[in-house]
């Protein structure tokens, strides 16, 4: 359950980073900010924030326990 609940977090740290950078045209160095096309709309993600931030808080809540 922690681990769904870290991925949920490492989401929203990656897509608001994502959004806050790459919206700038900046790609983040090493953040790897990525733009994708849906439709009318341009999406951002970076997958180095999503698994660090997703392990950060796996870490986190397993030092609650």
């Amino acid at each position: 359950m922690d681990l769904l609940k870290s991925l949920m977090l490492g989401a929203v740290l990656s897509g608001t980073l994502a959004i806050v950078i790459g919206s700038q045209g900046s790609t983040g160095g090493a953040m790897d900010i990525q733009s994708f096309r849906v439709d009318d709309m341009k999406l951002y993600w970076s997958w180095p924030v999503f698994f660090g931030g997703s392990g950060l808080a796996w870490a986190l809540m397993l030092l609650q326990k």
